[in-house]
């Protein structure tokens, strides 16, 4: 009795900590939510609707039409971008960039660097 109650209690702790360290991965954003222009710091992502959007750092001297172009996709949670290029004019160079979005809303994207666990937290700029 008390081995059937081990081996179910074991059972029961492993499938608690496979849905605790999942749940992060199962929540889904509005990636419409993401169209615009967002703000960190010096730090700017443009998103557009057809899934490309531009980076920038006026804190580098680059401005909105200096933008590094990226691809971007949103699925759940991951938020891959793809630069092409580089600021400077060069091209063929595909640099990946991954995020996982912690909070989506029409004013807030928190993030956190899948690089390097940064978190990061970004404003929507208003025209």
């Amino acid at each position: 009795m008390i081995g059937k109650l081990f081996g179910f209690s074991l059972v029961l702790l492993v499938f608690i900590m496979l849905y605790s360290c999942q749940r992060e991965d199962k929540k889904s954003f509005d990636e419409t939510l993401l169209i615009g222009k967002w703000v960190e710091g010096t730090e700017y992502y443009k998103y557009e609707a057809n899934h490309t959007g531009g980076y920038w750092d006026i804190s580098d001297g680059y401005y909105e039409e200096d933008a590094l172009p990226f691809t971007w996709l949103l699925e759940r949670s991951k938020l891959s971008l793809i630069h092409i290029g580089s600021v400077d004019g060069g091209g063929g160079i595909a640099a990946p960039e991954n995020f996982t979005v912690t909070e989506l809303t029409r004013a807030t994207l928190k993030v956190i660097d899948d690089l390097d666990n940064r978190r990061r937290t970004f404003t929507k700029v208003i025209p």
